[in-house]
């Protein structure tokens, strides 16, 4: 059987909704990416520090392509007033950021996020109600003690008895949609044709009741105490925040509600109040009708189950989608048509504005013309900018930004209006259409994209000078207490309000009223979440170019590039992914000897720098050594006698030179630790027998000798710390020596006070600079001073993890005896059984990760077999003592990485190869990280949007590295791998990220739809299908409708496709060549093909053959074309050398019936295979540039993909509707031959191959998600000859539908199970280089998933499918969601009704490897424990076949 393992996660972003999650005081935003839910925070950086970090990155991450005073707030003052006041103003602004705090992957597809308030849950926070696939709803609040997503109820509506009728389609085939009520005293959720369900929530009642009290009329208000009674009346014991949910039959409210449209709930309603759009017509019925819809108002009396009409709206347009509830003080509805907008107030007086001219003939009811506009409202999404101001934002399909301006006559509205935003004040950052708005805070909005990638969007207002003054002349006197988060908006308004220095201390509201509408409003992008959703289409290539610097790039650059086209409108890019970090080498030596690295920036010692040190100190800490580059480098070396040394190095621009004539020592023995102590003013070198000092231009100061003054022994140092001014030794006696620099730069060992500090055997340590505050006794705001807050972490030889805040070494602050059990929450107070199996863990580290935006502490454990464990402490802040032991708690974090093998031999025989420490790096490339060096490499990288993840460093192991920061190569890394070679290097980050996916990701915009891809070997090119909209003409030769004539004014035209064909070079990712297609005529496919050129000669050629359609509108028939280009060589254009090939036309066939759909190879004589409308047709390529036809199959509706399997001629091909079909190709004489078919009602998106051994499966992917393995069996009794292929199983993808799909090789480790069983096959498969490759199918989804689908072998299969079921019963599943019913093939719809085959599957599934990866989440013991009980002969067995199986290991070449 089969594993499906998903290799990157979703980025798509669904739905979003903004609340205060994680506490009463948070502002969150949860983000839902198809089936995974984000929780992020927001943070306000200047907008100055932003752009000096992003300048000191040297990128320009894709956000700008425009003039940055374009969208800065004063872009336009700042063009007249010269630059000096641009500079000051900027000072002011500040950009909202993101910052996750934690994901989770749900088994579930999420269709709807609401918030409901409460004042129940433990965190104090708000509730999270998040509705799934097909109709299930789970109720999740924050847990402060587990830092973890509690689930507090779970509902579900999938029971048969409320499906309504027999022929109801089933419930995955109706729009199901969640609204709550904005009170939060009730939710529902619409699911099936007419059914919606309640859930009632607990509201404290006094917010309903006493809205209106006037103690000076009514007399003092009368306290009442919290009553449990729910909203209908029964009192309940248990403390649920919720009662009993019940079902509503839409008709039986009201007998119009027939086919209802969209509902939400109203604001301002004493009882939950909903608006609802419906209708009594079948939307299948609506031709020739009009103005059938119907708004209705309901109030809900929950008690009774009951409601009540309160107003009744009729014959309003048919092309209303969506009621929008508009919160005080306009309230009301606005409705949303595809032509129009609507509103409608309590009393049921409608103002409408229609936006093209479709309005006025598709509705009687009375609009306000705005047809000038042209908008097509499809999609669009509207959110609150002000309610105060009565603005709203509607941001439409294609990505323009458009203001919904309220006018408002006392309290009554009296109209409205719409005006897009001009491009140069933000209105076309957005790229294309988004599917979630969610207003983050007063002037910041995030604007979430399945499309493209998601933005969080600030605006401001361009005042006048005289507004500007106002704002200034606003009294400072005034003194008001004003709250963190009142500061934090008036940070926000700063820009708005003026330059003055003092922040502004008026209210925050007066001044909106005042000066709202006076200034025009200019948009800019914040911050992004980057997205490869939607992948169209993807193909390996080479994509490094072999030049020059190739030789450099040579061992760290891989064979292949996964690239993909991906994004749709403006949003369409090319994603170029590799499984590991590709260094950019900027120089490269042979240094065989070398073993570790120190880079240093000391202070030279000169009396007067100390000026200029308290200069650096007040810049902050972050920027105290940025300023300056390093200056020199310690190398520890091994040589080829094995003799010990150490030397040190002078920095030039992108290398070094040996330093001579200082009074270093390189004979003083092998250095295990260097850095600088004393604010950079002492080079501290640590050996194996002594500590030496030195000033900033090595002169030795002080020899600090290992002795033991008691027992007269000299241990030897294994590890070090630093930490400026403390210096942490532990000895291979299993003592820690504790040293501290004073204010004489001298050295000076701290006494062991604690008795428990000298006896306890210890195992590793290190020093820990506390900056965010986690560690400390008691959490204050004022910062710490230097060296105030340095922690010390001891892990003993037992396990136990002992804290020290220095220099305090009495007593520890926080003991955990737990670390080697590896617990989901390590806690002081945690305890294992005494059987417990443990895991070794040889070294720990504390090291801050993330990015310039944010970064956080994080404990870091390394085990012996080279696996890390990364652990994110946490305070619960609701504890009453200021004790760590209590408050202190470590999560462990999802980490499915494993470590390479350790079997790595060792260039020479008698050297040992002891893994070096893991390293942590300040600054590079950006980011705060960490290195495992040893035989598998790797950066622990996390950006502020993401979790740690460990991604491998592209080539062999490494001895040692340290971070690289000169003039020639900024924020870089010098290492050495096993081979002796040395490089300086560093990370790519332009366009690139890493943390995003878990992988390399550079993301190359080309600003247009984007939606097939292939690459040309021969060339190193890349040729991707575009198309572009443009207004459809109808065709001015038909003869037989003269009618169209008149229509050829038309103004408001629809938009149809236009297919371009561009080649891009992937040196510089840049189009060299463009070929634009006919009007209406889109490209379909593009493959490259070995096509025989020459029947003379038998000459083969790699081409790119394109398939199109040209659709000139319904009445003419769909006509194709099939276009065979060759990549030439031409002569560059002036100054630009990529510009080196162009396309060249080889062949043009016309097809006169039908688009040109797929196609592949086929056979061993270079022919193609064309489905061609309802035929499939094999062709040749002539060499007057003909394609002759030389056999067919008739097809039955629409072919998806045509598959051959390499060189054999059988053949597969899949029908949108029509199922598969398995075929055979032979050449003497030509002629396709049908061999089975699956069931005729499969809807087949991609179909591929899958040798495994002797057999050969079929893999085919239906639209509703499901993978089917078929197989041709023309032996068993029940396949009529082979006419009916067998059904073995099928697999749910769940909420990631593969679209495509590709076979491709798969790399194993040596020895794994899987290879024997290939070698039988060895020959026989006509490939040239014997024995069979095994293969792996990789598949692409609309949600941004690639995923593989790998062969197991027997055993292998056996043991995992028992493991899954061991992992599903001991692991917690979040939103109370069941992952093997996730995984279950849909029983409802057409495969449910129509099995795909013959059914032969004897109870075997598809192996889930979502779940398999989570194996790292058990502590260590219950991993032995079922290791055993599932058959492997240990945990290492286990971890060996997950690593070969799970992420991209098979895809070794990316």
């Amino acid at each position: 059987m089969q594993c499906y393992t998903e290799l990157t996660p979703p980025t798509a972003v669904t739905h979003s909704v903004s609340l205060p999650f994680i506490s009463a005081q948070s502002n969150n935003l949860v983000v839902a990416k198809a089936s995974v839910l984000q929780i992020f925070t927001t943070k306000s950086v200047s907008a100055e520090l932003d752009k000096a970090q992003n300048a000191q990155l040297q990128s320009s991450r894709t956000i700008e392509h425009y003039d940055s005073r374009v969208n800065d707030d004063d872009g336009l003052e700042a063009s007249f007033l010269g630059g000096e006041s641009a500079l000051v103003r900027s000072d002011r602004s500040h950009y909202t950021k993101l910052v996750l705090v934690t994901e989770y992957t749900l088994s579930g597809t999420i269709t709807g996020l609401v918030r409901i308030r409460s004042n129940t849950t433990a965190s104090g926070g708000d509730s999270l109600l998040v509705a799934f696939k097909d109709a299930k709803m789970s109720m999740l609040e924050w847990d402060p003690e587990k830092h973890f997503i509690n689930t507090t109820s779970i509902h579900y509506y999938e029971q048969e008895e409320l499906q309504g009728s027999p022929w109801a389609l089933p419930l995955s085939h109706y729009v199901n949609f969640l609204e709550a009520d904005p009170s939060s005293r009730c939710a529902a959720l619409k699911f099936g044709a007419r059914s919606l369900a309640i859930v009632q929530f607990k509201v404290a009642e006094e917010d309903i009741d006493m809205d209106d009290w006037d103690e000076e009329l009514d007399g003092p208000r009368p306290v009442k105490e919290l009553s449990t009674t729910l909203a209908n009346g029964t009192s309940s014991n248990e403390e649920t925040p919720y009662a009993t949910s019940f079902v509503l039959r839409l008709p039986n409210l009201d007998s119009k509600l027939i086919h209802p449209v969209h509902l939400a709930f109203l604001h301002e309603y004493r009882e939950p109040t909903f608006g609802i759009l419906s209708s009594t017509t079948s939307p299948s019925l609506v031709l020739g009708r009009k103005d059938h819809l119907t708004y209705m108002v309901f109030t809900l009396d929950i008690q009774q189950r009951a409601s009540t009409p309160i107003l009744s709206v009729t014959g309003l347009p048919q092309d209303l989608f969506r009621v929008i509830a508009v919160p005080a003080p306009i309230g009301g509805a606005l409705l949303v048509g595809t032509n129009e907008l609507i509103h409608i107030d309590q009393s049921g007086k409608s103002h409408g504005v229609g936006v093209n001219n479709f309005a006025k003939k598709a509705t009687s009811f009375s609009l306000v013309d705005q047809s000038d506009l042209e908008l097509r409202l499809e999609g669009c999404q509207i959110d609150t900018l002000s309610a105060e101001n009565g603005e709203f934002l509607m941001v439409l399909s294609d990505g323009r930004l458009a203001l919904i301006t309220f006018q408002v006559d006392g309290k009554i509205v009296s109209g409205f209006s719409l005006r897009l935003i001009a491009p140069e004040n933000g209105g076309a950052i957005i790229p294309t259409g988004i599917t979630t708005l969610s207003k983050l805070s007063k002037m910041s909005i995030f604007a979430g994209s399945e499309y493209a990638d998601s933005l969080v969007i600030g605006w401001a207002r361009k005042q006048g000078q005289a507004g500007r003054r106002k704002a200034r002349l606003q009294d400072p006197s005034l003194e008001l207490d004003i709250d963190d988060e009142d500061m934090e908006d008036m940070e926000d308004d700063d820009d708005l309000y003026g330059d003055d220095q003092e922040p502004n201390k008026g209210p925050s509201q007066s001044p909106i009223m005042a000066g709202s509408k006076s200034g025009d409003l200019s948009f800019r992008i914040h911050d992004r979440l980057v997205s490869i959703a939607p992948i169209r289409d993807f193909t390996l290539g080479q994509t490094a170019s072999p030049d020059k610097e190739q030789t450099n790039q040579s061992d760290v650059t891989s064979d292949l590039s996964l690239v993909c086209a991906c994004g749709q409108g403006k949003g369409g890019s090319i994603a170029i992914l590799n499984r590991g970090i590709q260094p950019k080498v900027i120089g490269k030596f042979e240094f065989p000897e070398a073993r570790g690295f120190w880079t240093m920036a000391a202070q030279k010692p000169i009396p007067k720098s100390l000026q200029g040190d308290k200069g650096a100190n007040s810049m902050g800490a972050d920027y105290e050594i940025s300023a300056q580059y390093d200056r020199f480098m310690i190398v520890s070396k091994i040589d080829l006698d094995g003799y010990e040394t150490s030397d040190v190095y002078v920095l030039t621009g992108a290398g070094f030179e040996a330093l001579t004539g200082t009074e270093f020592d390189p004979a003083a023995g092998f250095t295990i630790e260097a850095g600088t102590m004393g604010n950079h003013m002492r080079i501290i070198q640590v050996l194996k027998t002594a500590v030496q000092c030195y000033d900033g231009d090595f002169g030795l100061t002080q020899i600090l000798p290992m002795l033991d003054e008691e027992t007269g022994a000299e241990p030897r140092v294994d590890s070090a710390s630093i930490a400026d001014p403390y210096l942490l030794l532990v000895r291979d006696d299993a003592s820690v020596c504790i040293t501290k620099i004073d204010k004489n730069l001298e050295l000076e060992e701290l006494e062991k006070e604690d008795s428990v500090l000298s006896s306890t055997k210890w195992a590793t340590g290190c020093l820990y600079e506390d900056r965010s505050g986690v560690f400390a006794k008691a959490r204050s705001d004022k910062g710490t001073g230097a060296g105030e807050n340095i922690m010390m972490f001891l892990l003993s030889k037992t396990g136990a993890l002992h804290i020290y805040a220095l220099p305090d070494l009495s007593k520890p602050v926080y003991i955990a005896e737990g670390l080697p059990f590896v617990p989901a929450i390590l806690s002081a107070n945690y305890a294992a059984r005494r059987w417990t199996a443990k895991d070794s863990i040889k070294e720990i580290l504390v090291a801050d990760l993330g990015d310039m935006t944010s970064s956080y502490p994080y404990l870091i454990a390394r085990h012996n077999n080279d696996d890390v464990t990364i652990y994110e402490p946490f305070r619960i802040l609701s504890t009453t003592t200021e004790d760590l032991s209590a408050a202190l708690h470590f999560k462990k974090l999802f980490n499915p990485v494993i470590a390479d093998d350790l079997a790595a031999p060792a260039e020479d025989e008698n050297e040992v190869l002891k893994t070096p420490p893991m390293r942590r790096c300040e600054n590079i490339g950006g980011y705060k990280t960490v290195f495992l060096s040893g035989t598998s490499p790797a950066f622990i990288l996390k950006s502020s949007k993401t979790l740690p993840k460990v991604i491998s460093l592209q080539g062999s192991g490494v001895r040692g590295m340290s971070s690289f920061h000169t003039e020639g190569c900024e924020r870089g890394f010098i290492y050495t791998d096993l081979r002796g070679n040395a490089r300086v290097t560093q990370i790519p980050i332009r366009n690139t990220t890493y943390a995003e996916l878990g992988m390399s990701l550079k993301k190359v915009s080309l600003n247009t739809n984007v939606h097939s891809i292939a690459n040309h070997p021969p060339s190193c090119t890349f040729v991707v299908g575009c198309d572009t909209l443009e207004p459809f003409e109808l065709p001015k030769e038909d003869d037989y409708h003269k009618e169209w004539l008149q229509e050829k004014d038309l103004v408001f035209k629809p938009m149809v496709e236009r297919g371009l064909i561009k080649l891009v070079n992937p040196s510089n990712w840049t189009v060299i060549d463009t070929i634009e297609m006919e009007p209406c005529e889109t490209v379909m496919c593009i493959e490259t093909l070995n096509l025989e050129v020459s029947e003379s000669t038998n000459e083969r050629k790699h081409l790119i053959t394109v398939g199109t359609a040209v659709s000139r509108g319904e009445d003419l028939p769909i006509r194709g074309r099939v276009l065979v280009y060759d990549v030439v060589t031409v002569i560059p254009e002036p100054g630009r050398p990529e510009t080196n090939k162009k396309l060249k036309l080889v062949a043009n066939e016309d097809i006169p019936r039908g688009a040109v759909t797929a196609i592949s190879e086929i056979g061993t004589q270079g022919l193609m295979l064309v489905a061609q409308g309802q035929k499939c047709m094999v062709r040749g390529l002539k060499e007057d540039g003909t394609l002759l036809p030389v056999a067919f199959m008739d097809m039955s509706c629409y072919v998806t993909t045509v598959r051959e399997l390499k060189g054999t001629g059988l053949c597969l091909m899949a029908d949108a509707v029509k199922g598969v079909w398995f075929t055979g190709y032979t050449e003497e004489p030509y002629k396709m031959v049908l061999f089975g078919k699956s069931s005729t009602r499969l809807e087949i998106l991609t179909v591929d191959f899958l040798p495994d051994g002797e057999e050969l499966l079929i893999v085919a992917c239906d639209s509703d998600g499901g993978i089917h393995i078929l197989q041709f069996d023309p032996d068993h009794p029940k396949s009529l000859q082979g006419h009916l292929l067998l059904h073995r199983t099928t697999f749910s993808a769940g909420a990631h539908p593969p679209t495509r799909s590709r076979l491709l090789p798969r790399t194993l480790p040596e020895g794994s199970e899987y290879q024997p069983s290939h070698q039988l096959n060895g020959d026989s498969d006509g490939v040239s280089f014997p024995p069979a490759p095994p293969s792996q199918i990789l598949f692409s989804s609309p949600s941004g998933v690639l995923a593989t689908l790998v062969s197991l072998s027997e055993p292998q299969y056996r043991r995992l499918s028992f493991l899954t079921g061991q992992l599903v019963s001991s692991l917690p599943h979040h939103a109370g969601l069941n992952p093997k019913a996730y995984r279950a093939p849909l029983s409802s719809g057409a495969v449910g009704r129509f099995p795909p085959g013959v059914d032969a599957g004897m109870g075997r599934s598809i192996v889930d490897g979502a779940l398999l990866a989570r194996w790292c989440e058990l502590p260590a013991g219950r991993r032995a424990e079922i290791a055993g009980r599932v058959g492997f002969a240990g945990v290492d067995e286990a971890r060996d076949v997950l690593r070969e199986i799970l992420g991209a290991s098979g895809l070794a070449y990316l």
